[in-house]
């Protein structure tokens, strides 16, 4: 079964290589991915919401055009594992999701995805066969549209420099930047 345009041994290489080490989560993603591509027509343009910080943006971002330093994946955390590709103006698409009902007899990814063993104790090559050989079997999809609100790029609007820190930010943040409106994640 392929990943994209390749095949699932050159997709753990790409993994690696982008992510560091062979994610789980990033080659289950690929599948996603992959899924999601083939209900969508071929002739379109594609934006993502991954509902997880966690692995997928790096399978979105591997496989389509879509990233977030281009504005066309957003990470809308939900807590789930799931993706939805879909066609950026009108926001229809398809929601590709792990689907607990479909794990019966994939107990390495059951404990993976539910955290049922700590990473440390996880078989993991047991847990990547099951994933290479479980492939979409263990996903489901349905059909979505996108709200209004999350299509097309977050405009800035007019830049201005900061009254406190005197830093470039987006006038739309309010009458100083966030980071001195006390969101900054620093000491």
């Amino acid at each position: 079964m392929k990943i994209g345009t390749y095949s699932f041994e050159e997709f753990l290489e790409v993994v690696e290589s982008f992510h560091g080490h062979s994610a789980p989560g990033v080659l289950m993603g690929g599948f996603m991915v992959t899924y999601a591509m083939e209900g969508l027509p071929r002739d379109i343009l594609v934006d993502a919401i991954s509902e997880t910080p966690i692995c997928l943006p790096d399978a979105i971002q591997l496989l389509t055009p879509c990233t977030l330093g281009n504005g066309w994946l957003k990470v809308i955390n939900l807590g789930r594992f799931a993706l939805s590709l879909y066609e950026k103006y009108e926001g229809k698409g398809v929601r590709v999701f792990m689907d607990p009902a479909k794990l019966n007899g994939k107990k390495e990814i059951r404990n993976w995805l539910f955290k049922l063993v700590p990473k440390s104790e996880q078989d993991r090559d047991r847990l990547i066969a099951e994933i290479r050989d479980g492939g979409r079997s263990v996903l489901g999809i349905s059909h979505v549209r996108v709200k209004p609100q999350h299509l097309g790029k977050t405009k800035r609007g007019a830049i201005s420099n900061c009254t406190k820190c005197g830093e470039p930010y987006p006038e739309n943040d309010g009458p100083v930047c966030l980071a001195c409106q006390g969101q900054s994640p620093y000491v």
